[in-house]
C-alpha cells in the first residue's frame, strides 16, 4: 500500500513521468495501475534482486553501492512495462530517482511497524540473514549459549569509560549494561607492538609471535611485511597455526567478520587472510551478497554512505576553522576511505553477525573498525571520534535485539585490540622525519620529500580488497620504500614505532656492528627528543634500551644505568620489550617516540592525529567488557595471548559438554538491553 501511493505521488509531482493514459484515467484507474507498478517493482525486487547481486560479486563492493540505483532503477522500468495498457511512461533518468524513493520508502515504512510488532521484526531479521527453515531430518538445536565478541577497534579504556559516564553518555546501551550489572569492564595491557594485527593474531589464533610492529622488513626474503595485507595476513595466520598446533579460537562452528583473520572458522566475511586467496574470494565476501540481497538495505546504506561523505568534508572544514591540534590532512580520498569505514563495513558486519545468530552459530567473532579510522584523522579524543561512537553504540543495540529471535541465547562480549594516543606527528613536532634522523646520522644525503606521507590506517586495505584491486601495486609502492643501495638502511614506522634494518648485515646487527659503520647513528637517535628509547641487541650484554643522557636498561639483568629510558613508559614496559627483542624478525633498531607522561601524548612516524603501535600513554590499554557470570583471572590481562586463553575456557564454559552444569540461560530482556549470560 505504501508503494503504491508513493508510486502515485510520484507520478503527481514528476512531470516526466506517468501512469494513465495519454487521454487522462480516473483516480481509481490510476490508483490501479500504480498498485500493478509497485506490485510488479516488489515481485521483481523479490525474485531478480538477489540474483544480480550474486552476478555482481564478482564487481568491487564500492562500485556495487554505486550501481544500486542503475540495477533499481532498471527494474523498474522494467516493472512499468508491465502495468495493464503500456500506461506507464518515465525517462531512465527519473526511474532511477522513483525506485531510490520506493525503497528508502518501503525500508522505513517496514521498519516502522516493526517496532510495535516483534514477530514482524524478527521476520525482517531473519529474511535479511537468510534463514531457512527447518526440515525434518535436521539435527537439533543447540541449546547452549553461544558468545558474540564484537571487536571496537582502536577505542581504548579510558576513551570508553568516558562515553559511559556523564549525565548524557555517547553509548547508552553499553552504559545501561554496566548500570544494570550483567557486564563488568576490565582493562588490559596490549604488547609492544599495540596495533590489530599483533592483537588479533593473538586473540584468535593464541600467537603473536614474531609480529614485532604493523610492518617490518624481512632480510631474508627482502620484502615488507604488512599486517592488513592479504598475503601478509595469510602467513601470519599459517605461522600462527604452525606454532601452535591449533586451528583458532573459532574452529568448532565458529564465524569470523571483518578481521584479519580467520581464527580457523569456517564461515567467513571480509576477510584479509582469505581475500587474496582464490578459491576462497567469493566466500571471503559472501558478507556484501549477504547484505546487499535485500535492495532496501543497499539504498539505505548508499544513501548513508553519501551523507557520511558530506559529514567528513563539513567536520574537516569545522576542523581547520577551530585550527585545531594536532591536525593531520584529510582530504583526497580519504571522507570516501572513512565512509567506507564506517558505513559499508559496519552495516555488512552488522548484518552478517545477526545471519551468524539466526543460523545458531557457537561463536561469532567481528571487527568494527569505524572508531579507528576516524580517530586516526581526527584524534581519539575528538568530537568527531566520539559521534562515531553513538553510532556503534547504536548498531550494538541491533545485534543485541537480534537474540532475542535466535534459536539458543547469546552472550555478548565487547573488547578493544589496542587504544590510541593523541599528539602532534614526529615531522610536525620537530620538522624532519625518523628516516631524514637516520640517514643524518648514517651520514647520508637526505631523500626528497616530495611523497606522500602514509597514514598507516587500516580502512585503505579493505577498501582496496573490497574494490578487488591487486595486491601487488600497493605492495610495489610499500616496498619502493626500501629500495637503494643495500648498505643504506631500511626504516619504517608502525605509528609511534619506527624499525631501522640494515638490509647488508646478515641477522640481527648488533651494538658493536651499527656503531663501527655509523658511529653518529645512536647518539643523533638517543639524544633527540622526540625519541623515548631504542631498543639495539649488543654482542655480550644483550638487548639494551638506550635513551638520552646516557641512560641504559639492560634488560636481561634488569641493570639500570643513568636515568632509566623506560620509567615513563610505565610498569610492565620492560616485559613487553625483552619479549619483543627475542623475535626473529625484530629489526637491529627499534625506536620508540617519547611520551608525555602527564597527558600520555605520543610522536607518530606517520601521518596520525591518533597512533598505536608502540609504547606510552592510552594506546596499550584497550578495554574488555564482559557478562559478570564470567570468570576474570585475579592477576590482570597481559598480552593478546592471555586474551586467547581466556576466551577459550569461556567458550569451554558454554559448550555442551563435558557433562558439568551450565547456567540456565537469563530471561530475554526487553528491548535494548543486552540478554544477560
Amino acid at each position: 500500500m505504501v508503494a503504491t501511493a508513493t508510486l502515485a505521488v510520484l507520478a503527481w509531482l514528476l512531470p516526466d513521468f506517468r501512469i494513465e493514459a495519454p487521454s487522462g484515467d480516473s483516480p481509481t484507474q490510476i490508483a490501479v495501475t500504480a498498485g500493478y507498478g509497485a506490485g510488479a517493482f516488489g515481485v521483481l525486487s523479490a525474485l531478480v534482486w538477489p540474483l544480480l547481486v550474486r552476478a555482481l560479486l564478482l564487481v568491487p563492493a564500492l562500485v556495487l553501492g554505486a550501481l544500486v540505483f542503475f540495477l533499481n532503477g532498471s527494474l523498474l522500468l522494467v516493472a512499468l512495462d508491465l502495468t495493464p495498457g503500456g500506461r506507464g511512461e518515465v525517462t531512465p533518468v527519473t526511474a532511477v530517482v522513483i525506485a531510490a524513493v520506493m525503497s528508502a520508502a518501503s525500508s522505513a515504512t517496514s521498519t516502522a511497524l516493526a517496532v510495535r510488532d516483534d514477530a514482524a521484526y524478527g521476520r525482517r531479521l531473519a529474511r535479511l540473514a537468510g534463514r531457512r527453515r527447518r526440515r525434518a531430518g535436521d539435527p537439533p538445536l543447540p541449546t547452549s549459549p553461544g558468545t558474540v565478541f564484537l571487536q571496537l577497534d582502536g577505542v581504548g579504556h579510558d576513551v570508553l569509560r568516558s562515553a559511559l559516564t556523564g549525565g548524557s553518555p555517547a553509548m547508552p546501551t553499553l552504559a545501561g549494561w554496566l548500570a544494570d550489572g550483567t557486564h563488568r569492564l576490565t582493562a588490559w595491557r596490549t604488547d609492544w607492538s599495540s596495533q590489530t594485527g599483533a592483537s588479533q593474531l593473538a586473540i584468535l589464533h593464541g600467537s603473536n609471535h614474531d609480529v614485532p610492529a604493523f610492518r617490518w622488513f624481512e632480510k631474508e626474503t627482502g620484502q615488507v611485511m604488512v599486517c592488513n595485507r592479504p598475503s601478509s595476513a595469510a602467513e601470519l595466520e599459517r605461522r600462527a597455526v604452525a606454532r601452535t598446533g591449533c586451528p583458532g579460537l573459532l574452529a568448532t562452528d565458529g564465524a569470523s567478520r571483518g578481521n584479519l583473520f580467520t581464527g580457523g572458522a569456517e564461515q567467513s566475511a571480509l576477510v584479509m587472510s582469505v581475500a587474496a586467496q582464490r578459491g576462497k574470494f567469493s566466500r571471503s565476501r559472501s558478507g556484501y551478497f549477504a547484505y546487499f540481497s535485500d535492495p532496501a538495505n543497499a539504498v539505505r546504506t548508499a544513501w548513508s554512505f553519501v551523507a557520511e561523505v558530506g559529514r567528513e568534508i563539513g567536520e574537516s572544514t569545522a576542523s581547520r576553522l577551530r585550527r585545531d591540534r594536532p591536525r593531520i590532512g584529510r582530504g583526497g580520498l580519504y571522507p570516501v576511505l572513512r565512509a567506507f569505514a564506517t558505513v559499508v563495513e559496519r552495516d555488512v558486519a552488522v548484518a552478517a553477525v545477526v545471519g551468524d545468530m539466526l543460523a545458531g552459530r557457537t561463536a561469532v567473532y567481528a571487527d568494527l573498525v569505524a572508531y579507528d579510522e576516524v580517530a586516526h584523522h581526527s584524534g581519539p579524543h575528538s568530537r568527531d571520534a566520539r559521534k562515531v561512537l553513538a553510532r556503534l553504540d547504536r548498531s550494538i543495540r541491533l545485534v543485541t535485539d537480534a537474540a532475542r529471535y535466535a534459536p539458543r541465547p547469546y552472550r555478548f562480549v565487547l573488547l578493544s585490540d589496542h587504544g590510541q594516543s593523541g599528539g602532534a606527528t614526529f615531522e610536525d613536532a620537530y620538522g624532519e622525519g625518523l628516516r631524514e634522523v637516520v640517514r643524518a646520522g648514517c651520514g647520508l644525503p637526505p631523500v626528497s620529500r616530495g611523497r606522500s606521507r602514509r597514514t598507516g590506517t587500516e580502512a585503505r586495505a579493505a577498501a582496496r580488497s573490497a574494490l578487488r584491486r591487486p595486491e601487488r601495486g600497493r605492495r610495489a609502492a610499500e616496498e619502493a620504500e626500501c629500495e637503494g643501495p643495500r648498505s643504506e638502511p631500511v626504516v619504517l614506522a608502525s605509528g609511534n614505532l619506527g624499525l631501522v634494518a640494515f638490509p647488508d648485515i646478515p641477522g640481527r646487527a648488533t651494538l658493536e656492528e651499527i656503531s663501527r659503520r655509523s658511529p653518529g647513528l645512536l647518539p643523533a637517535l638517543t639524544a633527540h627528543p622526540g625519541v623515548g628509547f631504542v631498543l639495539v641487541r649488543g654482542a655480550e650484554r644483550g638487548p639494551l634500551a638506550l635513551g638520552a643522557d646516557g641512560g641504559e636498561h639492560e634488560l636481561a639483568t634488569g641493570r639500570v644505568t643513568g636515568p632509566d629510558p623506560l620509567a615513563p613508559f610505565g610498569p610492565g614496559a620492560a616485559a613487553a620489550v625483552l619479549r619483543a627483542d627475542a623475535f626473529p624478525h625484530t629489526a637491529d633498531l627499534m625506536v620508540n617516540s617519547a611520551v608525555d607522561p602527564r597527558g600520555g601524548a605520543v610522536h607518530a612516524f606517520e601521518e596520525q592525529a591518533g597512533s598505536h603501535g608502540g609504547l606510552g600513554g592510552p594506546q596499550s590499554h584497550p578495554f574488555l567488557l564482559s557478562p559478570a557470570d564470567l570468570p576474570l583471572p585475579e592477576t590482570p590481562l597481559v598480552g593478546a595471548e592471555a586474551l586467547h586463553a581466556l576466551f577459550h575456557t569461556w567458550l569451554r564454559l558454554g559448550a555442551p559438554e563435558p557433562a558439568p552444569a551450565v547456567p540456565e540461560p537469563a530471561a530475554r530482556p526487553p528491548r535494548g538491553r543486552a540478554p544477560a549470560a
